[in-house]
């Protein structure tokens, strides 16, 4: 078995797929990408399919040896890739020969990259997905983050004519006007649910008409917001299934946008849930930044999700 040896594992980084869909029966979360977009260009670009298994790299350090012939492709947050100790770009497919060394350094917009490997990291299936969840400790390897050491099992890609030395004809690249922008703000677009009529409508105008902060304790299963408090008129609700997105008010009024890793079920109230393309703008956001929020209907956040997936569809990467 060979593929990609990790030297340094940098400070979180997981084995991700599309997500491990249909099992909330058995208590197993979604998992997968916390960004979805950045998850699958870095795919694209390796003309693998959209939910093939990639790395998903939290503020950066990773090292890996390569010991095969093959392209990889970084996305997502703005992380300096190098190799063999040269600065490459991101968003572009990169040739990769044995003996390679890949380091990404640290975040300085955003916080999540994604590592693709043509023909995706060939990681067993866990419940119908190789996505880590470390919480249950299922998927990718051994059920959490990489370890120094660690083996990423990957197929040679060199007999397809993907890749090869001093060839770099069959890349593929991402124009700069498609690629996202990451700040310290952002606005996140919520529906509301149907226990917004336990906020009174004062409660609803302070929540949409502040700012919160990012707090520290922010990771895959939630983000903690620090802001005005808000304060429903029930205390707690018989548990129930969760959404991605979902803005549960605990008791202390400082509200959590769950994540991919949330818990199945909950029984805190709930104001209404902020639009999957909006959760992933959230996760590229670090402690410190700030978000508001912007109510919209159901309808909205359908014609948002159908236009968005029309514009991925429209766009065409370069060749490099």
């Amino acid at each position: 078995m060979s593929g990609f040896k990790v030297v340094q594992p940098g400070i979180l980084s997981l084995i991700q797929d599309a997500g491990r869909f249909g099992q909330h029966h058995l208590g197993l979360t979604t998992g997968g990408p916390l960004d979805p977009f950045a998850f699958k260009w870095a795919n694209r670009l390796c003309r693998n399919p959209l939910g093939a298994s990639a790395l998903e790299v939290s503020i950066g350090g990773l090292i890996l040896e390569a010991q095969i012939t093959t392209q990889i492709c970084l996305t997502g947050a703005s992380m300096p890739l190098k190799i063999n100790g040269e600065l490459r770009d991101s968003w572009r497919s990169q040739p990769i020969l044995p003996g390679d060394k890949i380091e990404l350094g640290y975040a300085t917009a955003g916080c999540r990259a994604y590592l693709a490997v043509t023909g995706g990291f060939d990681i067993p299936l866990s419940f119908g997905s190789s996505a880590t969840v470390s919480r249950e400790a299922i998927g990718g390897l051994n059920g959490g983050k990489l370890k120094p050491g660690d083996l990423l099992p990957a197929t040679n890609a060199s007999h397809r004519g993907a890749v090869s030395a001093g060839n770099t004809s069959t890349g593929l690249v991402l124009a700069e006007r498609y690629r996202p922008e990451y700040s310290k703000h952002a606005q996140l677009r919520v529906i509301l649910g149907y226990q917004q009529h336990a906020f009174s409508r004062y409660q609803q105008r302070l929540f949409f008409g502040s700012d919160y902060r990012v707090s520290e304790r922010c990771d895959r299963m939630g983000f903690r917001l620090e802001g005005p408090e808000i304060k429903p008129s029930i205390s707690g609700i018989l548990s129930e299934g969760i959404c991605l997105g979902a803005i549960q008010v605990p008791a202390d009024g400082q509200p959590i946008v769950l994540m991919n890793d949330r818990q199945t079920i909950g029984g805190y109230p709930k104001i209404g849930s902020v639009v999957s393309l909006d959760t992933a703008v959230l996760a590229q956001l670090l402690p410190g930044s700030s978000v508001s929020f912007k109510p919209i209907s159901l309808e909205d956040a359908h014609n948002i999700h159908c236009l968005a997936a029309s514009y991925f569809d429209r766009v065409e990467p370069e060749a490099c």
